[in-house]
């Protein structure tokens, strides 16, 4: 029963997602959330019954993916749901077959799209008929990696930690911090993110602006949504594309990753349309030219992703060789990533860790914070007691490499 509750309150947390995209998206304006808000955690736990492992998402700019271990059955019942996830599209969904007629056919489909998503015919004909296949971009999406050869291994984190917490990245990263502290600390007041994340975010994703992508944004989609491996993620993302040139953003500055992630942030083009943020005060959202709007902005979708003000989102701790880790597997199957969250164990407080042989090192979280611990490296290596505002890190990229590496950089930046 402890386990169906955990499962519902995932439900719950779900539908809670789905309100708060249900009305950005205007498909509902009345009647939506009063009925679900009316929903019993009785009839969640039924739901949990029909819940199935979803397909394992992973970010096509995170290069080492988490793999699933094989869990046993725990000893005692989850004592915490993990936070609000946001749906994101499988990571390895079926192909999708070639839409009949060729490209020449399927530029139709996308237009018919956009009208019916209520963009201008203007904006439509100034786009779709001049819109050509990238090979390029075909190329570098069937080359991401899949499974290592031992499809049970899991790849160390230490390598991947070495490429992108570098001492560039920290030297630059610290110069920035300092001097914009004040804005940082603002930014904090008014959207309860600690700024250390957000400059590691900002320094992950672009290298602090240097290299922002100079792929055409609506090519990119509509190539990608063409092959089929995401079609109808990335026909909704290209009719957002769209959405941005009907707002008056200038098809040259619609330029971003392969994979269509645009500026500072590398947001998806509906993530721009939603949660753009003016951080300067000048009027404007300019996520492409304004590091402070970039850096509003990523607060703005953390704080949309569940973040808790004045938690950290995790710290390294050490392991007791005796530590019995069959007695903290957790058996909650995550709706999204299940291989990425499966590395993570049930949720205890941070003084029920220490009774069990877990040290922090260094700075902990307050001792009745609830924590659920991975061992990125395997046992004998540092490990990390992983605070709620983790899984918001998750939120923007499903990686527990990149979420990782984020943390370990911001606590660098600011000395930790």
């Amino acid at each position: 029963m402890h386990r169906l509750v955990s499962q519902a309150l995932l439900v719950q947390a779900g539908l809670k997602r789905v309100r708060r995209l249900v009305r950005s998206s205007g498909m509902v304006r009345e009647g939506y959330s009063s009925v679900a808000s009316r929903v019993t955690i009785g009839a969640l736990c039924l739901s949990a019954l029909a819940l199935t492992p979803a397909s394992a998402q992973r970010d096509p700019l995170a290069p080492l993916p988490d793999q699933p271990t094989r869990q046993a059955a725990p000893a005692k019942p989850v004592t915490a749901p993990p936070p609000p996830v946001r749906y994101q599209p499988p990571a390895t969904p079926t192909v999708t077959p070639a839409p009949t007629g060729g490209f020449d056919s399927y530029r139709q489909t996308l237009a018919a799209r956009a009208r019916a998503a209520g963009v201008r015919e203007a904006t439509i004909q100034a786009v779709v008929p001049y819109l050509t296949l990238n090979s390029r971009v075909i190329e570098l999406d069937r080359a991401q990696p899949g499974q290592v050869n031992n499809p049970n291994a899991i790849p160390p984190f230490a390598p991947y930690r070495r490429k992108h917490v570098t001492d560039d990245l920290i030297t630059r990263g610290a110069a920035r911090y300092a001097a914009n502290y004040a804005f940082l600390t603002n930014i904090e007041r008014r959207f309860g993110v600690e700024p250390l994340v957000l400059m590691a975010i900002y320094g992950h994703e672009t290298s602090y602006g240097r290299v922002t992508g100079g792929f055409d944004l609506p090519q990119v989609l509509a190539t990608l949504a063409y092959e089929g491996r995401r079609r109808s993620f990335f026909e909704e993302e290209f009719v957002a594309s769209l959405q941005l040139l009907d707002q008056g953003v200038p098809r040259s500055r619609l330029k971003g990753s392969w994979a269509g992630a645009t500026g500072y942030p590398q947001f998806m083009p509906s993530v721009v349309l939603r949660l753009r943020t003016d951080g300067d005060g000048n009027g404007t959202a300019d996520i492409w030219n304004s590091e402070a709007d970039a850096l509003a902005s990523i607060a703005a979708y953390l704080r949309d992703a569940g973040w808790k003000p004045n938690v950290h989102w995790g710290v390294p701790v050490r392991v007791a060789p005796t530590f019995n880790r069959a007695a903290v597997r957790s058996a909650v199957v995550a709706p999204r990533c299940p291989a990425v969250y499966a590395r993570h164990s049930r949720w205890l407080t941070v003084r029920e860790w220490r009774s069990l042989g877990v040290t922090p090192l260094g700075r902990s979280l307050p001792e009745n914070e609830l924590a659920t611990l991975i061992e990125p490296d395997g046992q004998g290596a540092t490990a990390y007691l992983l605070s709620t505002n983790y899984r918001a890190i998750l939120d923007y990229n499903c990686s527990n490499f990149y979420a990782l590496s984020v943390g370990v950089l911001g606590d660098t930046i600011v000395g930790r």
